[in-house]
């Protein structure tokens, strides 16, 4: 089968209608050129996104992480990739995972940059999601308390097991006073259970 050459503007509507976000830097590090995609997701024009217009969208909790990733890429002529979230055109922000890499003109000379962008606000969201259950259970197990079902001693945090009232003193304010619960009263003083009983009952 013969290679079928694409022609320029079967490239440029592969490029326009490509369902990425897709930009491209000059030399000077400043974004000559968004795709409709990428206009589409702005809702800003061309104009608005060229030169570093672009970063007006990105969150100021991630500006400085990403013109930094990118800086230094550009500078050592290196691939990049990195994630921000970038303003919706109804104002909502989204999580953007950007890879970028550099590009040359026929006769080796660098040229700029092609970078291309998609939405993962859902991956990103799923992550924190696993993340803060983790925590969680983490947090759980951390205030788990050993105690042994027959002499109700709790094993510390170096290991050893100590009484609870110990235990309770040395984590906290707590002071326990002693005495018997009506189960374990009515299990060794039956009789004397018993009678205390019959006198509340049957009162003379």
């Amino acid at each position: 089968m013969a290679e079928r050459i694409l022609g320029f503007d079967e490239y440029r509507t592969l490029t326009e209608q490509a369902p990425i976000l897709i930009w491209r830097a000059n030399t000077a590090t400043e974004c000559d050129y968004f795709n409709q995609r990428w206009l589409e997701f702005t809702g800003r024009t061309l104009e608005q996104e060229l030169g570093n217009g672009w970063a007006e969208g990105v969150h100021v909790d991630d500006f400085q992480r990403c013109l930094n990733t990118y800086l230094e890429a550009f500078a050592d002529r290196k691939a990049f990739e990195m994630e921000y979230r970038l303003l919706r055109h109804d104002g909502v922000y989204r999580w953007i995972f950007d890879r970028g890499a550099p590009f040359y003109n026929d006769d080796g000379s660098f040229a700029g940059y092609i970078g291309s962008c998609i939405d993962i606000t859902e991956q990103v969201e799923g992550r924190e999601a696993i993340r803060i259950a983790h925590e969680n259970e983490i947090e759980r197990l951390r205030n788990l308390l050993p105690i042994c079902s027959v002499c109700k001693k709790v094993r510390n945090d170096s290991g050893f097991w100590q009484e609870v009232e110990l235990y309770l003193l040395e984590k906290s304010d707590i002071l326990c006073s002693h005495g018997l619960c009506p189960s374990c009263f009515t299990s060794l003083y039956p009789d004397l259970a018993d009678k205390i009983s019959k006198e509340v009952h049957n009162p003379e």
